[in-house]
């Protein structure tokens, strides 16, 4: 407790228990030892006595004295550093010479932790013994670490890794999350309330201004996607820097060469669209990268494979394809079009590109343009035909029957290409959020296989049983489910059980639409086998639960849906001579 004290020439417990034990006169040795070690002070030794009288112990009076000048001091300390005296890092290090050795000290600890907090550069001896010392590295303040910190790549990974691995159990826990909604989904949050979750927000604080601790951030994250695959390592590095950005960390802003495109991408995630001018911004950032540099393309691409971006570019898709319609233009003829196909290319070959460090734009298959695009177009000029036929009066009407199967290029190229699969997929959910029956009913049969099973990935099935609530009344018929379940989920959830998770998910909000013959087959065929994991038994079990309870008391009758989603437009007004639906 009061180690370093000898050091400084300062009595301390010990000495006064030898000056006991060795003197023959003990009152003697005790008021010497409190003359010697006492507040000198003359003013304050008439002052003594009186205290005494009010039976005020020495040690009180001594312990607020000195509480006193410690706040002073450390306000002393705040001030100098803040000041703008040349040599006040001098200061500084002199009074952390005289202090340090009291650092073990509780009652002096603080004033040695708020002189290194405020030295820029702290002496390479202190800083080792900082670390060496687990109590000490515990209390020090951030700035402190630091500097330990961008020596000491191995610590830092120590103190970044428990944060990395939150960071992705929040994320896959939103993905799974018991609300199930097309209005608040895994999407909703706009970027900028994203930057306030507790991990992107310790990390801004432990990177501060340090560049050499950003690149270290940086280069766990593209390890941890390299190793993992997962794309929501790709999001926090889009997010790590516009937290930086946010708060005018210029030193680390400025010498990103990717913080101009990711802010001006970041506003597109805002808006959930790519305009043209932004389009164009974003086309002179990639077109600017210059013989060399070519490194930026890997950085760019992680950027683009953040799920955030690679939601906001097909939507532009999508919303751009149908000005292309209602124009009678092919998508070819379409610059803009091209552009965020081209950067939805970039971003699908992140991984590829830094597993091979070819720093190089991946060619967008020019097939997807010519031949998948047109194929998805011809699904939707099927289903306007039939939808206008059938508004036809009756002696008008033909004998068309809805359409059972898919163009074989359309098939084919979800299965093949990981861009036109992710355009597939997006297509699915627009159809789902028309609450076009037949269209989906044509469609989800194809998503069984698909590119990489990119339709049974969490982001798709998350976005999938949200969109289909909006459908909850067709689960009253049988064909309806059995094409979403046999057609589609029960393919693959003994397999993939991230598959049977989502398929109790949404059983637990549309339970009391199906019927109960086909839930009576689906419960048994849901039922998790013994080495399922506990969220699956769980949700398992609460579907048991809520059907008793159905049982017990049918629910009321629900209220029809509103129809305003309160999504942002993707539609297009068609012109009246334009006899086509948006896509």
């Amino acid at each position: 407790m009061f180690a370093g004290l000898p050091e400084l020439g300062i009595s301390n417990g010990e000495d006064l228990k030898e000056t006991l034990t060795n003197c023959t006169e003990p009152l003697k040795a005790i008021d010497q030892f409190q003359m010697e070690n006492g507040i000198l002070l003359p003013t304050l030794q008439s002052a003594l006595p009186f205290l005494d009288l009010h039976g005020t112990p020495r040690l009180e009076f001594h312990q607020s004295v000195f509480d006193e000048l410690r706040e002073k001091l450390m306000e002393r300390v705040a001030t100098i550093a803040e000041g703008k005296d040349e040599d006040r890092y001098g200061k500084l290090e002199e009074l952390l010479e005289k202090s340090f050795p009291l650092v073990k000290m509780p009652s002096i600890q603080p004033v040695v932790m708020r002189v290194l907090k405020h030295l820029p550069k702290v002496p390479e001896k202190k800083l080792k013994m900082v670390m060496a010392d687990k109590e000490l590295y515990k209390v020090c303040a951030v700035e402190v670490k630091r500097q330990i910190w961008q020596d000491n790549q191995a610590l830092f990974g120590d103190e970044v890794s428990p944060l990395l691995k939150q960071y992705i159990v929040e994320k896959e826990s939103a993905l799974f999350s018991s609300d199930l909604s097309i209005l608040h989904n895994f999407f909703s949050l706009s970027p900028k309330a994203r930057r306030q979750g507790e991990v992107v927000l310790k990390l801004t604080q432990m990177i501060g201004k340090n560049v050499k601790l950003y690149d270290m951030v940086l280069q766990f994250l593209r390890t941890l996607f390299l190793r993992t695959r997962n794309v929501h390592y790709c999001t926090l590095r889009a997010e790590l820097l516009m937290s930086l950005h946010d708060l005018d960390i210029s030193e680390i802003c400025s010498v990103d060469p990717c913080h101009k495109f990711t802010w001006c991408l970041d506003a597109c995630i805002r808006e959930k669209f790519v305009d043209g001018k932004r389009a164009r911004e974003l086309q002179g950032f990639l077109d600017g990268v210059k013989k060399g540099q070519e490194q930026v393309l890997g950085d760019l691409s992680m950027i683009l494979c953040d799920p955030f971006a690679c939601n906001t570019l097909v939507l532009s898709i999508t919303r751009n394809l149908q000005e292309l319609l209602s124009q009678d233009t092919l998508p070819r003829e379409s610059p803009d079009l091209m552009l965020l196909l081209r950067m939805l290319s970039l971003g699908q070959g992140a991984w590829d590109m830094i597993d091979s460090q070819v720093f190089k734009e991946p060619r967008l298959d020019s097939e997807v343009v010519t031949r998948f695009l047109p194929a998805m177009m011809s699904v939707v000029v099927d289903d306007h035909t039939f939808t206008v036929d059938q508004k036809l009066p009756s002696e008008e009407k033909s004998s068309l029957s809805y359409p059972s199967t898919l163009p074989e290029a359309f098939s084919r190229f979800l299965q093949d290409n990981r861009v036109a699969c992710e355009m597939g997929l997006y297509y699915v959910l627009h159809i789902a959020k028309l609450r076009n029956k037949n269209a989906l009913q044509r469609l989800l049969p194809a998503l069984v296989d698909t590119y990489n099973d990119m339709a049974f990935g969490d982001i798709f099935l998350h976005l999938l049983t949200g969109h289909l609530t909006l459908l909850s009344d067709e689960f009253g018929s049988e064909d309806f489910c059995s094409v979403v379940f046999d057609g589609f989920l029960l393919t693959s959830y003994s397999s993939k059980e991230n598959v049977h998770r989502h398929a109790l998910r949404m059983m637990l909000h549309l339970h009391h639409k199906v019927l109960p013959s086909y839930m009576e087959t689906l419960m048994k065929t849901l039922e998790p086998p013994k080495q399922s994991s506990e969220p699956v038994k769980e949700l398992y079990t609460q579907l048991t639960e809520k059907l008793e309870v159905q049982k017990k008391s049918p629910p009321p009758p629900d209220e029809a849906p509103s129809l305003d989603l309160g999504l942002h437009p993707v539609t297009v007004p068609t012109p009246a001579s334009t006899p086509i639906t948006p896509l």
